[in-house]
């Protein structure tokens, strides 16, 4: 670089000047340094320096400011970098002018020098605008040589300002080249600076504008000769330096201000950014879902739940293209075409597996550009519940065999083919016989593992094609296709059985089978419907004749289920209908005849049927669950009816294994009695043994309950259970009947006899009466009465028969004994 010098002319001087001139001679022509040393003020230069890289480092700061904003904002923050820059370019060149002190008078022409200032402003923002077009590839580059240009015109319109007394001449060479430095530098520092906002980056960037502002400076002023000419006289409108100095100084503590708004816009901008980050990554850190931000395709950041997705840190995943981690193409343009569309596609891990995603993907604004935010939603989860659900859908839980509605989709295809094949088939359905029992001696859990080992053996028995599912509890049904004739599903039949033939660890062998109902396709159904009615009732009648075995369908079976179905309809309705009513049967003591009470007998008189048996309908009631709404109205009626009695005799109601097993029961009971003002001690409720084993300790605790509110316990049908003994040790009965089938013909039947006498022996042990059912005659009385027995019920003391026959009895003071047992007493 070159500072300007002087060629003085002693020719151009007056004579009389000649002899002052002869030491300026010596000057004509001084070189750089002597320009610099001799001619400038060092300190000036250094300001000069500074201010020039102060305006450079305060213009870019703005300059990403007015990047970050958008609309009015935007052209308001270029204006103020636009003339942050201008001043800066305009006072390093005054200030490097004033630094020079020539030994001639000079001046600066007013116009001109606020034309030069002008000039540095606008070229300066229009090259800034520029550089900020998005959409022209080269913007930066542009703006930047139109900035370079700037700093170019307001030198050489400065210079055009500058007055000497002297001749000024310029070397072209110098120039050109001095234009040519400021436009590719000034073009390198905003093409630099826009390609990020670090802080370096910006260093950087102002550094090569502070090089381009003073190497075009400095190169041009060394372009400049120039030669003394005392004939040439200053504008007397010219600015002096001092005043010079004046604009100078206020251009600089311009500079100077907006350096410090620059510096603390950015300060502020960098602590929002930083704050901005920071929550932006605390939020999407808590995030579930994986989110990565993208220019474009290249991955900025992502949250810490998208790094253990791929397994890298997210340090490691930054800067990669989001191709890397999603590589289908189709799906990531379907991504970013449609915004907030979820898109399910996989996801590339780090070790290369593919990883079922869920994205979506939304637009938004970070660091002043837009970006895309893709959330990452795990469906592995998702898919393994799916697919459990689809299993679910189609199989038990328990066993693992197909359910209802598979079996159901299977059946009808099976049918469908057969019925263009005209071939035959078979249904069996399977119900397990005793399997209550289970569940009521060694719990739910003992049971479950029964139905499990009986799917496992019962699916061994079966060839390839035919197909095991369960329905229902323990209800299980088999679909065999291509069944040619009943023999071969009898033999499947047979298979089935020794199947089942097995140990459970800790249920007895034998407690177990299974009965087996056979219905062939298409003579015993055309349809699902028809074909599964047929095998139930092939099922039903080997359940009735001696379970453990299987029967094939015959069409006198549909008739007898058909009469089932509707005997359990009419009963739904048989108590608003006034169909069933009560039959009352006296008990009472052997010895003196004195009826003690009645038992209480339900009865169903039909509209059409007639008078159906209990026989017939009380297991039906059972079955379908009627019993108990059955059971409450009797025990209402009965205790309402005994309540009304003048005589205090007891009413004895039988109660099946649901009712006591039921929620509510005892307080039922208690609020009948309430209701009709019957005393608890005159109310005796009679169960039978299978009532216990259903549910023992929730039997055991209604029982309880029952005989702590004053209730009298009956165990009725006493001997025909299997855990007699056990239960009379662990249930608090008050009262042994003992079955009428020991009592028949017990004078006669010497096995019924001794039963009959080790039951009475038994009661009379554990404190119990005895009571015995069915006596019909006088011969069963006498035996009774010489064994000890304290009462009994049967023909012989009376029918059962509604309780207006008995009037007599429950009204009088004096008992009336029945003349079939005063002969039996006095024989």
């Amino acid at each position: 670089m070159t500072f300007p010098h002087f060629r003085f002319r002693p020719e151009l001087l007056p004579r009389d000047d000649i002899g002052a001139a002869g030491d300026l001679q010596r000057l004509t022509m001084l070189t750089v340094y002597d320009c610099i040393v001799s001619e400038h003020d060092l300190r000036l230069v250094a300001l000069a320096a500074l201010v020039c890289a102060l305006a450079s480092l305060t213009g870019i700061n703005l300059l990403h400011h007015a990047r970050r904003t958008h609309g009015r904002g935007q052209f308001a923050w270029l204006a103020i970098a636009a003339a942050s820059t201008g001043f800066g370019i305009w006072a390093t060149h005054f200030i490097a002018m004033l630094a020079f002190s020539p030994s001639l008078p000079t001046a600066y022409n007013v116009t001109l020098t606020i034309v030069s200032l002008i000039a540095a402003v606008m070229l300066t923002g229009i090259g800034v605008g520029t550089a900020l077009l998005s959409r022209l590839a080269l913007a930066p580059w542009i703006g930047g040589a139109v900035v370079g240009g700037g700093i170019a015109v307001m030198h050489y319109t400065g210079m055009a300002a500058f007055e000497v007394a002297g001749i000024i001449a310029w070397d072209s060479a110098l120039v050109a080249a001095s234009i040519l430095l400021g436009g590719l530098l000034g073009a390198a520092a905003l093409a630099t600076t826009l390609k990020g906002s670090s802080r370096g980056v910006k260093l950087v960037g102002a550094l090569l504008l502070t090089i381009a502002i003073c190497s075009h400076h400095f190169t041009a002023m060394g372009a400049v000769s120039i030669t003394p000419d005392p004939s040439i006289a200053l504008s007397p409108s010219a600015i002096h330096t001092e005043w010079l100095a004046s604009g100078v100084a206020f251009v600089s503590l311009s500079i100077l201000l907006l350096a410090v708004l620059a510096l603390s816009l950015d300060i502020r901008e960098r602590r929002r950014a930083s704050l901005e980050m920071q929550r932006m990554r605390d939020l999407t850190d808590a995030a579930v879902e994986g989110l990565v931000l993208c220019d474009g395709d290249s991955i900025v950041t992502v949250n810490q739940s998208f790094a253990r997705l791929t397994g890298l840190t997210s340090e490691q995943i930054a800067g990669q293209s989001l191709a890397a981690w999603v590589p289908d193409s189709a799906k990531r343009d379907t991504l970013f075409g449609w915004p907030g569309q979820a898109v399910e596609t996989d996801l590339r891990n780090a070790d290369g597996t593919l990883l079922p995603v869920e994205l979506i993907a939304r637009q938004i604004t970070y660091n002043g550009t837009p970006h895309n935010v893709v959330a990452f939603r795990d469906l592995r989860d998702r898919r393994d519940a799916e697919a459990r659900i689809r299993y679910l859908a189609h199989h038990d839980a328990l066993t693992g065999l197909d359910n209802r509605t598979s079996f159901d989709y299977r059946l009808d295809r099976e049918i469908r083919l057969h019925r263009r094949t005209k071939r035959q088939m078979a249904l069996l359905c399977l119900d397990l016989d005793g399997f209550k029992d289970v569940n009521d001696l060694y719990g739910h859990a003992t049971g479950d593992r029964v139905l499990q080992d009986i799917a496992k053996h019962l699916s061994s028995a079966l060839v390839d094609g035919q197909m095991l599912a369960r329905l229902g509890g323990d209800e299980f049904a088999i679909i065999a296709p291509h069944v040619t004739n009943p023999t071969q599903a009898g033999q499947l039949a047979d298979a089935l059985l020794k199947a089942l033939k097995w140990d459970e660890e800790g249920v007895p062998i034998g407690l177990v089978s299974v009965s087996i109902g056979i219905a062939l396709y298409p003579s015993d159904g055309k349809d699902r419907t028809e074909l599964l009615s047929s095998a139930d009732a092939a099922l039903y009648r080997a359940k009735t004749e001696g379970k453990g075995t299987y029967r094939f369908f015959e069409a006198s079976m549909g008739a007898q289920i058909r009469e089932r179905r509707s005997i359990e309809h009419d009963l739904r309705s048989a108590i608003a209908n006034n169909e069933l009513s009560l039959a009352y049967q006296p008990q009472a003591q052997v010895d003196t005849g004195e009826v003690n009470g009645f038992e209480v007998l339900l009865r169903w008189n039909h509209p059409t049927r007639g008078s159906v048996s209990p026989a017939l309908f009380i297991p039906i009631a059972e079955e379908s669950g009627l019993i108990l709404k059955i059971g409450e109205w009797v025990m209402r009626e009965a205790c309402r009816e005994a309540a009304s009695w003048k005589r205090p005799l007891s009413v004895a109601v039988n109660v099946s294994a649901l009712q006591l097993t039921s929620d509510g029961f005892v307080e039922f009971v208690q609020a009948i009695l309430e209701q009709t003002n019957l005393p608890a001690k005159r109310l005796e409720i009679e169960i039978t043994e299978t009532a216990l084993i259903r549910d023992p300790n929730r039997a055991l605790l209604s029982l309880q309950r029952l005989k702590e509110i004053g209730v009298n316990i009956a165990m009725d049908d006493f001997g025909t259970g299997y855990s007699s003994l056990s239960n009379l040790r662990a249930f608090p009965f008050d009262k042994i009947k003992i079955d009428r089938s020991f009592i028949q013909a017990v004078h006669a039947n010497p096995q019924a006899a001794a039963i009959v006498r080790a039951v009475l022996g038994l009661g009379r042990g554990l404190g119990l009466p005895v009571i015995a059912e069915g006596v019909e005659t006088s011969e069963e009385l006498r035996f009774l009465g010489l064994e000890g027995c304290a009462e009994a019920q049967g023909y012989l003391f009376g029918r059962p028969a509604p309780i207006m026959e008995f009037m007599q009895l429950i009204t009088d003071e004096f008992m009336v004994q029945p003349k079939p047992l005063m002969r039996a007493v006095g024989d």
